[in-house]
C-alpha cells in the first residue's frame, strides 16, 4: 500500500475515532491499550493498524483520546513549519439544522464546510455543547497553537458558546437555553455559526 493511501486510511479512522470518543461511555478499568509508538506509526502512514489493533483502540476511551491527542499534536507541529505562514486564514464557518424526526433529540451538527462538529449530550436534565475542531481543517494547527476565543451563535445572533479549544480541540459549556437544542436552532432560521471574537 502506497504511503498516501496509508494516511488517507488513518485520516479516515481517525475522523470515525473523533466521533465515537465524545459518545464513549467511560469504561471500568479502561487504560491504555497501545504505546504511542504503535498510534505514531499509524498517524505517519509507516505502517496501518492491525485489526487486532483497531479493535483495542475502538474499545478503550482513553486509548482514543490518547490517538486522537497524537494526532492534534502532529498537526499542531506543522505549524511551526515554515510553510505554515501560508496555511489558509479562518474567519469563520456556518452550518444549519437539517430536516430531522422531532422525535429524536439533536445529537449534532456539523458546519458546512466540515471542520467543526457542535455535540449536545444530554446531562443532569440539561445538555452540555461540545464544539470540536476537525484536525483534518487546513487551519487546525494555527488554531491549537494560537488559541484564539471562539464563540458559537445561533441564527440570531445569541450566543451558544464561547471559549478556548483545550487540547483535544474541543470546547465545552453548559447549553444555556431553556429549549431543547432542535427546538431552539429551528426558533432561529435554523442557522448557526462558529468565528473567532475579535480582541
Amino acid at each position: 500500500m502506497k504511503e498516501n493511501d496509508l494516511n488517507s486510511t488513518q485520516d479516515n479512522l481517525d475522523a470515525q475515532l473523533r466521533e465515537r470518543l465524545l459518545l464513549s461511555p467511560a469504561v471500568s478499568g479502561d487504560r491504555l491499550m497501545l504505546a504511542d509508538t504503535t498510534l505514531l506509526a499509524a498517524l505517519n502512514g509507516t505502517r496501518a493498524l492491525t485489526p487486532n489493533e483497531r479493535q483495542a483502540l475502538s474499545s478503550s476511551p482513553l486509548t482514543l483520546r490518547r490517538f486522537r491527542q497524537l494526532s492534534l499534536e502532529r498537526y499542531a507541529a506543522a505549524a511551526q513549519a515554515p510553510q505554515a505562514a501560508n496555511d489558509p486564514v479562518w474567519s469563520g464557518s456556518r452550518g444549519m439544522l437539517r430536516a430531522a424526526s422531532t422525535t429524536e433529540a439533536l445529537e449534532a451538527l456539523v458546519t458546512d464546510d466540515g471542520h467543526w462538529t457542535l455535540h449536545f449530550l444530554p446531562q443532569d436534565g440539561g445538555w452540555q455543547v461540545i464544539l470540536s475542531l476537525s484536525a483534518e481543517a487546513p487551519f487546525a494547527a494555527r488554531l491549537l497553537n494560537d488559541q484564539p476565543q471562539l464563540r458559537v451563535i445561533d441564527g440570531g445572533g445569541a450566543i451558544v458558546l464561547q471559549g478556548r479549544l483545550d487540547a483535544d480541540g474541543e470546547c465545552e459549556r453548559a447549553w444555556p437555553f431553556a429549549t431543547a437544542p432542535a427546538e431552539h436552532f429551528q426558533l432561529y432560521g435554523a442557522g448557526f455559526a462558529v468565528e473567532p471574537v475579535a480582541p
